[in-house]
């Protein structure tokens, strides 16, 4: 049988997935670390990746090489703008040009391969269904169809052995609920980076969906944000 308390856990570098890794170690897992390394500009979060996982006392932390910007298609993986200055409403409107193709998706195949060998049953996304409601892998239809893909393709999954789950504890919160929850789970938020387009000293340029999601959520939260921006933001 699987050890249940092994979990591989995404852990991007952001507020979201520092949060999603604290839950999963304070619910007992025994928590394996997977950050990618993708063409992302915003690469930097991979040192905050580093960092949490270091803070919160993961098994081993693995960062994996993909080359996703041969593919493009995102502003995150090309040359194409990122959109600054944009409403709340706006964000929501329509998929964003932030959206890279099936990232979730290639990320969580990594995960459900990586708890093959471990062995585990359990991964761990920090996806948001209500902030980045226009991402179509952040859905909980989406994680629901995943978790059952995952079963029919793994080894464990066919034999009986042990029935993958997929957790997504963040994925009805608000930013605020979130930070409120991270808060109190003891995360380090001077750690994360949520920026998409920081400046080459690495500051967090401010405007950007996911600068003004986080500023706004601190602000609900009447948390400190510790994030450095280029310029100060009122």
């Amino acid at each position: 049988m699987l050890d249940k308390k092994n979990a591989v856990v995404l852990v991007s570098g952001g507020v979201d997935s520092a949060v999603t890794l604290a839950l999963a170690i304070k619910d007992g897992y025994q928590a394996h670390a997977l950050s990618f390394d993708y063409g992302q500009r915003h690469s930097i979060e991979l040192e905050a990746a580093k960092q949490i996982a270091n803070s919160l006392g993961v098994v081993r932390h693995y960062i994996c090489a993909l080359n996703l910007r041969m593919i493009g298609g995102s502003a995150l993986t090309s040359d194409i703008a990122v959109p600054k200055g944009r409403a709340l409403e706006e964000m929501s409107s329509d998929i964003p040009i932030t959206y890279v193709p099936a990232r979730n998706t290639i990320f969580l195949s990594y995960a459900l391969a990586w708890c093959e060998v471990i062995p585990a049953a359990d991964i761990f996304i920090g996806v948001n269904a209500i902030d980045y409601s226009g991402y179509p892998d952040c859905r909980p239809e989406y994680l629901e169809a995943f978790q059952h893909l995952a079963n029919l393709a793994t080894k464990s999954g066919v034999e009986g052995n042990s029935r993958i789950r997929i957790h997504a504890p963040l994925v009805n919160m608000t930013k605020e609920e979130i930070i409120r929850t991270g808060y109190e789970a003891g995360v380090d938020f001077s750690l994360t980076h949520s920026c998409y387009d920081p400046s080459p000293e690495g500051k967090a340029c401010g405007a950007c969906d996911s600068c003004i999601l986080r500023r706004e959520g601190f602000k609900k939260a009447e948390i400190r944000d510790p994030t450095w921006y280029v310029s100060k933001i009122t």
